[in-house]
């Protein structure tokens, strides 16, 4: 009888036991779910913080200059968007243009096309894609390519905004906002090849945002650098020359994927690039919008992009 008793109770502290467990676990796993929350909402509060500092400034066309919104509205997911948009009668804050310098790389195009017009359209931007395309065995000037989508770009509409793109990077994250700034502004902070770290700390490659009034101020890129490398650190001169300063979205948000591919013949390193880059604050007057030459050759209007086709027949002298 006692050894009856003594099992009972062995077994009845057993159940206690395992009800004192379970009531633990349960406390836990409630514990974790609202850290886990906590930690997901601060998240999404940081992003939805970059959007508004991005967002908080509007670029007035008759002033030439940006005005500070008061008051921001307080961002609410409230599920599905409508099938109808209720923006669709609102006015974008800039006419941005995109200007992609290009040579025997149409597949890096098309798949920069498939993903940039999505991601500019979630941006409700009024933006047009202009694609210049060198012809001809020329040695490939980039820098030059893209003082003429500027000039060609402006024929047709009056642009507040440019952003100066290469082919084979792909943003990935929505909040990298397509809109200039009160000055330059960079775009590339990180990229995957690079562990998302910026390159060096004068880098002004890839992607670049200038307004029409920035870029004419430092009269654009110089037309001289033919082949790879120099003509961003060029520009980043200039830039710094005429007292502005170049910005940056943050870390987290300015990311790209670059498509890897082998150097293009025709766009070897240049050599000269060095000697370029010591003249510039002689050059720069004379060297760029106002001495672009070249043969224009075509202008297509294709559904996804415009096609400049352009001849440069030869190559300048270094002076």
């Amino acid at each position: 009888m006692a050894l009856s008793l003594y099992v009972l109770h062995l077994f009845y502290k057993f159940k206690v036991l395992v009800l004192v467990t379970l009531c633990l676990m349960v406390l836990w796993a409630t514990f974790s779910y609202f850290v886990d929350s906590r930690q997901e909402i601060s998240k999404a509060k940081d992003m939805v913080q970059d959007f508004r500092m991005v967002t908080s400034l509007v670029y007035s066309q008759k002033e030439e200059k940006f005005e500070s919104i008061a008051e921001v509205p307080t961002v609410k997911f409230q599920g599905p968007c409508p099938a109808l948009s209720p923006y669709l009668q609102c006015s974008a804050l800039q006419r941005v243009a995109i200007l992609i310098p290009h040579r025997n790389r149409e597949k890096h195009l098309l798949y920069l096309l498939e993903h940039l017009h999505p991601f500019l359209q979630r941006q409700q931007l009024d933006y047009g894609i202009y694609v210049i395309h060198q012809a001809g065995s020329t040695k490939f000037n980039r820098a030059k390519l893209l003082n003429v989508g500027y000039l060609e770009a402006l024929k047709e509409a009056s642009w507040d905004c440019f952003i100066f793109h290469d082919v084979d990077l792909v943003p990935e994250n929505d909040f990298n906002i397509y809109m200039c700034d009160r000055q330059p502004k960079h775009l590339v902070v990180g990229r995957n090849n690079t562990g998302y770290r910026l390159r060096y700390s004068g880098y002004f490659g890839g992607v670049t945002a200038l307004t029409r009034d920035q870029f004419s101020k430092v009269n654009g890129f110089s037309n001289n650098y033919w082949g790879w490398g120099g003509e961003d650190d060029d520009l980043r001169i200039r830039v710094e020359m005429q007292k502005m300063k170049v910005v940056r979205p943050s870390a987290a948000v300015a990311r790209y994927t670059m498509i890897f591919h082998k150097r293009d013949h025709g766009n070897e390193e240049n050599a000269e690039r060095m000697k370029l880059l010591r003249q510039v604050s002689r050059t720069w007057k004379r060297d760029g919008l106002n001495s672009c030459s070249y043969k224009l050759l075509s202008v297509e209007h294709n559904p996804l992009y415009i096609n400049i086709t352009v001849d440069f027949s030869m190559q300048p002298k270094i002076s």
